[in-house]
């Protein structure tokens, strides 16, 4: 963040971090260890009760090898597993990748997302930057703030998590989210891995009336009509065909070519 300056990333450096990583719109990621990063605020003390909830979230989701590591949560912030290759969508800008390991890569994203809802957790926030890469390059899906619901689907918890518009459904009140919104937006970053780019390159997110535009489309249902190998699964996320992700893991298999990976079973 431009507003913010080194003497101030100093002064809130926790006393664990060696370095910076990166950063998001509130967070600082941190080096730890190898093996360890922490996610603190810009400022101290600020967005606390989103780190609480995120660090809440991932103890009610558990233990999956799709899903980030929790390590524990101090007054610093969210200790996290490191994931050394970064995430899915800096990866594919830097680097080149077959087509079958990003086949599995959009496997290893629903699969993340289908115990994630397994646990009554809608992510939110489903998006490339968000699938993050371990030193074997799988999928670890990241950055929990978004709802746990109970068995009768109130909210218990609620980070306040939201797409950017070329991953958000369009809905009838920002906030909702059910499960075919996250399915929606798995579309979208599945439409990403295979291809390369965002839905509608031909709009920019600093264009004035983006937002409004790619909602507008989306609503129409004028929905990408690139031919690519996940094709008929990207269009049946948007259409909002699934009712669930486990459907969405399974239609992936159906066009694995040819790989090992085992089938995917749920974490209990």
């Amino acid at each position: 963040m431009s507003h913010i300056t080194y003497v101030q990333l100093r002064r809130y450096l926790p006393h664990t971090v060696k370095r910076v990583i990166t950063l998001g719109s509130s967070c600082w990621i941190g080096e730890v260890d190898e093996l360890t990063v922490l996610k603190y605020p810009h400022e101290r003390g600020v967005e606390t009760d989103r780190l609480q909830t995120e660090y809440d979230i991932l103890n009610a989701i558990g233990q999956s090898p799709r899903i980030i590591g929790l390590k524990g949560y101090t007054d610093d912030g969210l200790y996290l597993e490191r994931a050394v290759n970064g995430d899915v969508y800096d990866y594919l800008k830097r680097n080149a990748a077959s087509l079958e390991q990003r086949l599995q890569w959009c496997r290893q994203a629903a699969e993340g997302v289908a115990h994630t809802h397994f646990r009554r957790v809608l992510h939110c926030d489903i998006r490339p930057q968000n699938l993050l890469l371990d030193k074997s390059l799988d999928v670890k899906l990241a950055d929990f703030q978004g709802k746990l619901l109970s068995e009768t689907g109130d909210v218990l918890l609620n980070g306040f998590a939201g797409e950017p518009s070329k991953y958000s459904c369009p809905r009838h009140h920002p906030d909702y989210a059910d499960v075919k919104t996250d399915l929606f937006a798995l579309g979208s970053t599945i439409y990403f891995i295979i291809t390369g780019y965002e839905v509608f390159p031909d709009i920019s997110d600093q264009d004035d009336g983006a937002e409004e535009e790619i909602q507008r489309r989306f609503r129409a249902g004028q929905f990408p009509q690139d031919s690519h190998l996940c094709e008929a699964i990207t269009t049946k996320c948007w259409k909002q065909t699934y009712n669930s992700a486990i459907e969405v893991v399974r239609d992936l298999e159906s066009v694995d070519l040819g790989g090992t990976t085992a089938p995917f079973a749920f974490s209990t």
